[in-house]
């Protein structure tokens, strides 16, 4: 199973990890501004000194020369942190004074620029170089001024600048992700009391959770916890309901049955012996039709739960099937049982089995309560392009107004209804149709005066 992520993670992650990467990214900014600036004030240094230098260029009858004092290229040389290189050369007589293990610059490069910077090495040190062009006379020979110094007081420069910006961000971004952690942690306190609460409750309490001090974000979440537990109550109300009465349709028969057969034992007369058990029979037969009622309706409950696996269906060969089933049954009661629909295929998806199920028990309805000798009628009709409705009409008694509702409640019977019905079969009817996204209603028979039409209408 996979590891529950945490919510608090989440949001310090996608509010922090913007905030690193913001310093870092201005952290490596920092880092090239200060390198820029730490060159761009030392190479000034540095073509200062050039020109300085350049200065001390002579010509003298077509002949270059640069004479410096010792003194001056000590004091010249001079520094605590950087060593500092020198090298004058000319076009004809190539090296004059300096350092002659300075490189030389590329003249291309040189005369192009009136100053070049370029990186090069000495002795195995890096060192920043800047060479100048000196000429005398327009006609005179180019002469070469190039000063080099080790890049110490560059990096030193740089380090300073880049501490100095650093540890100010470094400080911000402590104290902001501090702020980022206690305000996410103030956030889900109302979660987190949420949770407290509705640990601290039976398994009985469904009573609705105050939404006093709740912040607006989370109403949606406890608006939600109390509509389920609102569906739970009822839920759990209905079960207990549907239980007790359940006991008590199997005790009617149950008891009968023991009764019967005390009766059956207690006389040796075969005919009252055969009275008795025919009883038996009977109530047996109650209690095998409450037992599959009971079967079919935790079904159609345990399919509702999960996600159905429908599949397409001929509605008009299952209907037929199921109607010739019911024959004989209503030939008991001398009634004419008729199937009317078209010739064109009708399918819907869903359960053949509920289907079929749900057909049975309004066919048993109309048997059991219709009229003696009355007729029975099932249609299947396509009223529009998206509504099929499937109805079972009888003769007989009609349903009033304020109780056509109430029949498709469990275990409600009519009173002072006839037969051995336990009340469940117009429940499992609805059951099954809401599964299937189908409405029910009783609407008045169209083809007798009196009786009783359900319909099943499908969208």
């Amino acid at each position: 199973m996979n590891k529950p992520q945490s919510l608090r993670a989440k949001l310090l992650l996608r509010l922090a990890l913007p905030l690193i990467v913001v310093a870092i990214f201005d952290a490596s900014a920092s880092y090239f501004v200060a390198l820029h600036y730490a060159d761009l004030a030392y190479d000034r240094w540095l073509l200062d000194s050039a020109k300085s230098l350049a200065q001390e260029v002579k010509t003298k009858q077509d002949r270059v020369s640069f004479e410096l004092p010792p003194i001056a290229v000590e004091v010249f040389r001079w520094d605590d942190v950087d060593k500092t290189f020198f090298k004058v050369e000319s076009e004809a007589d190539g090296f004059l004074a300096g350092d002659e293990k300075l490189p030389s610059p590329v003249m291309a490069n040189l005369l192009a620029n009136e100053a070049w910077f370029w990186d090069g090495e000495i002795d195995g040190q890096n060192v920043r170089i800047v060479s100048v062009l000196s000429k005398q006379a327009p006609q005179a020979e180019h002469v070469v001024i190039s000063v080099a110094e080790t890049l110490n007081k560059r990096r030193s420069m740089m380090h300073e600048i880049l501490l100095a910006d650093i540890v100010p961000q470094l400080f911000l971004v402590f104290i902001t992700c501090f702020y980022i952690w206690t305000g996410v942690s103030k956030g889900l306190k109302p979660l987190n009391n949420l949770a407290k609460l509705i640990a601290k409750r039976s398994a009985k309490d469904f009573k609705p959770i105050s939404d006093a001090g709740v912040p607006s974000e989370v109403l949606g979440l406890t608006h939600t916890i109390n509509g389920l537990l609102q569906r739970l109550g009822a839920t759990l109300i209905a079960q207990q309901r549907f239980i007790e009465n359940a006991a008590h349709q199997l005790r009617t028969p149950l008891a009968g049955l023991k009764l019967q057969a005390e009766r059956a034992l207690a006389h040796d007369d075969p005919q009252a012996t055969k009275l008795a058990l025919i009883q038996i029979k009977n109530s047996a037969d109650r209690v095998a039709h409450l037992s599959s009622q009971l079967l079919t309706l935790a079904k159609s409950e345990s399919v509702s739960q999960s996600q159905p696996d429908f599949k397409l269906i001929d509605l008009t060969a299952l209907v037929r099937e199921t109607c010739m089933d019911w024959v004989p049954r209503a030939l008991e009661r001398d009634m004419d049982l008729g199937f009317d629909a078209s010739q064109a295929l009708i399918q819907v998806k869903g359960d053949p089995v509920l289907l079929r199920e749900l057909l049975s028990n309004l066919l048993d309805n109309a048997i059991a309560y219709g009229k003696v000798g009355g007729h029975i009628s099932v249609k299947i009709q396509l009223e529009s392009d998206s509504e099929l409705v499937l109805s079972v009409e009888n003769e007989g008694r009609s349903i009033a107004v304020d109780e056509q509702e109430k029949i498709f409640e469990r275990f409600y019977r009519i009173q002072g209804t006839l037969g051995d019905g336990c009340g469940l079969g117009l429940a499992i009817v609805k059951e099954i149709a809401e599964l299937h996204s189908a409405k029910i209603k009783i609407e008045p028979p169209s083809e007798v005066s009196s009786g009783v039409r359900i319909v099943v209408q499908f969208n």
